[in-house]
């Protein structure tokens, strides 16, 4: 099937980012929130990222009037039904996209792709709350989307060939690479990922370290871009947290047991740097461990 219109879930960084760059490889993009705020700011955020990708002369002025005139958007879910293939990109709460499937699935065409950008939770649980299984599958963007260049696929035990076929092409045109995986919890990334930045907690936790010297000790030591903590704060925590219950709840090994601190600053409200304060206090203009 080819894939012309794409409907997104979602105006937060995810979402907006896979706006973004799907926009500027040419489909026409319809992005869905709840609240106008959230729309114009994604519409702004998108706008200021392409302008920075011509002032490195990596796109042109046309290239960016054509992919923001590629943009609309929605406060209608239902909106979307029209579109080839629906992504989305909501919180990572299984009830939340569940009641965003049930009000999206009545309104969708017949052969609609929908997929989902979700980072740990199972494809099959929730192709199996709509009507399409066979043309359901996980389409997760690496954070952030213009910059990174994996996209996961993960099929559900009913995804067929076509959807799988049709998801493939799309990454293809981004000029990004696809990895499949299985549908096993958090995927490939985040199996490995998340637990080592909860590692990092247990770490900080246990007083093997403080903030700087094990991010440092990441940077320095294992060439890590960005140290695990900071990391963190840059997923923010609480999917953070939420991916640890996704692995401690699906696979049941004392290993994905969530860090008792990282629950403490997710309780706090310090989820990193949406919020100014996680592992770094980011109110100032330099970052400052808080521990």
């Amino acid at each position: 099937m080819e894939i012309k219109s794409v409907g997104v879930v979602g105006a937060g960084q995810m979402g907006n980012g896979i706006a973004h760059v799907l926009a500027l490889a040419g489909y026409d993009v319809l992005l869905n929130d709840i609240d106008q705020g959230a729309l114009d700011a994604a519409v702004a955020r998108i706008d200021k990222n392409i302008e920075r990708q011509v002032s490195r002369d990596l796109v042109s002025e046309q290239d960016k009037a054509n992919a923001m005139g590629r943009i609309q958007t929605t406060l209608s879910l239902p909106a979307l039904g029209g579109t080839d293939l629906v992504i989305e990109a909501a919180t990572e709460r299984e009830d939340v996209k569940h009641k965003i499937f049930d009000t999206l699935l009545p309104h969708l065409k017949p052969e609609t792709i929908l997929t989902t950008n979700t980072s740990s939770i199972s494809i099959t649980r929730l192709a199996s709350r709509t009507d399409r299984p066979e043309r359901f599958m996980g389409f997760h963007f690496m954070n952030p989307v213009p910059l990174m260049n994996l996209v996961e696929l993960i099929r559900g035990i009913a995804t067929d060939e076509e959807t799988y076929r049709s998801c493939l092409a799309i990454v293809e045109n981004l000029g990004k690479t696809a990895a499949s995986a299985e549908d096993y919890p958090a995927f490939i990334v985040n199996r490995i990922l998340i637990p080592m930045i909860n590692e990092a907690c247990y770490a900080l936790y246990e007083g093997v370290g403080n903030v700087a010297s094990i991010d440092n000790a990441l940077k320095l030591g294992a060439n890590h871009p960005m140290g695990p903590l900071e990391l963190g704060d840059f997923i923010g925590l609480d999917t953070c947290l939420a991916i640890m219950h996704v692995l401690h709840d699906g696979l049941a090994d004392t290993k994905y047991r969530p860090c008792p601190l990282l629950t403490k600053y997710v309780e706090a409200g310090w989820l990193g740097r949406k919020t100014k304060r996680g592992f770094y206090d980011y109110r100032g203009d330099t970052p400052v461990p808080t521990r």
